[in-house]
């Protein structure tokens, strides 16, 4: 994803010896993981440092992220790509190679007839206003099951003299034949921005089915990301594709939330509605790909049935994790993980512990400080899509290069491709990198990984999905009804193996925010590996040095963590803060900006993992 968007959610074996992480560590001693060779593939030279490019197809930019999303093919021998163009001539056929656009890469090191390994498909195309040119190099374009249709930015991009009639590989397929139909949702179109500035849906991204999306509306205003999903359907009378059918993926009934109450006091994990901010479908189109607590402090993957809401997550332990994609035949899923790159251990790292302080609203916060200005410290994980378990693909590899959203399989699930940005790029202090030592000096790669012991195997048949959904039926005139919390009290919540965790919860005088989470851990599993003990909480506070005034909006925009956890059984641990607890502002959230007071430090098997320094 990019930005800071996921900081408001409403809430070659294996190259090198194994990451350090307890997570990482534990899955990477599979045997059954299959071999990995990974390799770049080609992309348009880089622009000189004068800024001209002389060659007659275009350079790319040499700027962080100039190589963008790519994207899913229908061919195994295809990916889509986003790209950012610089140093086009004013006039003449290379001046069609600027700014942001959408290629179509060989994978099989075969070439186009001029011999590139690479055609623009939008270069030259002439755009309606309606087509937002920003949105090209992300969401990732992806083919239609037709293999004549595209995906790109916001609208559907044919080719043809009369309809859709070429696929885009086809010679015959050209800018003067080509054009793009916009979508439309709520009378105008997909990502057009309102009057305060919020975009008309975001993050969209295609179903298998070729019919169906899902994508979000993101309001910094109120902290609000709300998931949507729809169906294509075009009206030929207004010559564009409608979002129609629509149903908004929230459901304020208990039986969709995290923590249910039973029997008055008793509290149950609840495993359904886990979406938080939408990243994609099912291999078979009947789910919805989502981020959401599976352990305290920790994102992880989750996908999360249409029909019924029913969630089941598909990673462990990931830190964090948002750009994601599943194999077409559904035995994989390729998950950019935070874990294994130390950036989030002293907060994300100890196994074990139910995600209770997540209802305190705590994963802006962790998402937010996932980051350092550029540096997403992400790495691609190959994750078994039945038991959750996976390991990183590049472990070992040069640390000054982070994967990117979004990565995508080939269409017969032997090899994924992802784009890498130098962890900083250009950054000023205090965020220096290394020079970047690919050609031309460029701040982005891209990469594929192949797997020589999977077979190539076709993609798992689309599944029906109704316009009914878990969720509720869209109507634009009526606010989204948001979930309220568990209302204040004292509970009790069983571990699934042992012992208990006695849950104090304290909400605003309206009961529809939780300010405060308090639980007090005794001998506490939901495993049998994992113990915990001790206690911990999190708090909405004033803190005016983060940007939490009294008497302001912001008042209680703060978050206080106070931690002393042990851990015991298969791994030993503690979870500590300082005298002050640990406290993150606004920032956090907005600006993926790490400022924090106090201290958070959680020790994994004797080894201690501390906060990264302020402004870092």
């Amino acid at each position: 994803m990019r930005g800071t968007a996921a900081t408001v959610l409403a809430l070659a074996a294996a190259l090198a010896g194994p990451p350090t992480s307890v997570a990482a560590t534990a899955d990477a001693s599979s045997a059954t993981w299959p071999r990995v060779d990974i390799r770049q593939l080609p992309v348009p030279p880089t622009v000189p440092q004068d800024g001209v490019c002389t060659h007659p197809t275009g350079c790319v930019s040499t700027d962080w992220s100039g190589i963008g999303t790519p994207g899913p093919a229908r061919d195994p021998k295809y990916v889509f790509l986003g790209i950012t163009y610089a140093g086009a001539p004013d006039s003449g056929p290379a001046s069609v190679y600027r700014g942001n656009q959408v290629l179509v890469v060989r994978t099989d090191g075969g070439a186009f007839p001029n011999g590139e390994a690479w055609k623009c498909v939008t270069c030259g195309v002439s755009l309606g206003p309606d087509i937002d040119t920003s949105q090209l190099v992300y969401p990732p374009a992806n083919e239609l099951p037709d293999r004549k249709r595209v995906l790109v930015s916001n609208g559907i991009l044919e080719c043809g003299p009369d309809g859709a009639t070429y696929a885009v590989t086809d010679p015959r397929c050209t800018p003067a034949n080509t054009r793009i139909t916009p979508i439309y949702w709520n009378g105008k179109p997909l990502f057009e921005p309102d009057s305060s500035g919020i975009n008309n849906g975001r993050e969209w991204r295609l179903s298998p089915d070729g019919v169906h999306l899902v994508w979000d509306v993101l309001d910094f205003r109120a902290l609000m990301e709300i998931p949507y999903v729809g169906r294509l359907s075009y009206d030929k009378e207004n010559r564009r594709y409608e979002l129609t059918g629509t149903s908004v993926l929230v459901n304020p009934s208990p039986a969709y939330q995290p923590l249910v109450v039973e029997g008055g006091s008793q509290l149950r994990l609840n495993h359904a509605g886990m979406i938080g901010e939408p990243r994609g479908f099912t291999s078979d189109g009947s789910g919805i790909l989502g981020i959401q607590s599976l352990n305290s402090d920790s994102m992880d993957a989750w996908a999360t049935d249409l029909a019924t809401g029913a969630s089941r997550p598909l990673t462990q332990q990931a830190h964090y994790t948002d750009p994601m994609a599943m194999s077409p035949d559904g035995k994989w899923l390729l998950a950019d993980e935070v874990n294994g790159s130390g950036r989030l251990d002293f907060i994300s790292g100890m196994p074990g512990v139910p995600p209770l302080t997540a209802a305190a609203g705590t994963a802006p916060y962790i998402s937010g400080i996932r980051n350092n200005g550029n540096r997403r410290f992400f790495s691609p994980w190959l994750v078994d899509a039945k038991t959750g378990r996976g390991f990183q693909l590049n472990a070992g590899s040069d640390p000054n290069w982070n994967a990117a959203a979004d990565p995508v399989w080939l269409a017969d699930s032997t090899a994924v491709v992802y784009t890498e940005n130098l962890a900083c790029g250009a950054n000023p202090a205090p965020h220096p990198c290394a020079d970047s030592t690919e050609p031309g000096g460029r701040n982005s790669r891209l990469m594929i990984a192949r797997f020589p012991d999977l077979k190539p195997s076709a993609p798992v048949t689309p599944a029906p999905v109704s316009d009914k959904t878990w969720g509720l039926p869209y109507d634009p005139s009526t606010p989204v009804q948001q979930p309220k919390p568990v209302p204040t009290g004292t509970y009790t919540l069983r571990g699934k193996v042992q012992g208990t965790a006695t849950v104090q919860i304290t909400n605003n005088s309206s009961g529809t925010q939780a300010l405060g989470i308090a639980v007090s851990y005794s001998n506490y599993s939901d495993d049998g590996t994992n113990i915990i003990n001790g206690t911990e909480k999190v708090e909405h506070v004033s803190n005016t040095a983060l940007g939490c005034t009294p008497g302001t909006a912001s008042a209680l925009a703060c978050v206080t963590w106070t931690e002393d956890l042990t851990l015991s059984g298969r791994h030993t641990g503690t979870k500590r803060t300082g005298p002050d607890g640990f406290t993150l502002g606004p920032a956090a959230m907005l600006k993926n900006e790490f400022q924090a007071i106090g201290t958070l430090t959680t020790t994994i098997d004797g080894t201690a993992y501390s906060q990264p320094a302020n402004g870092s």
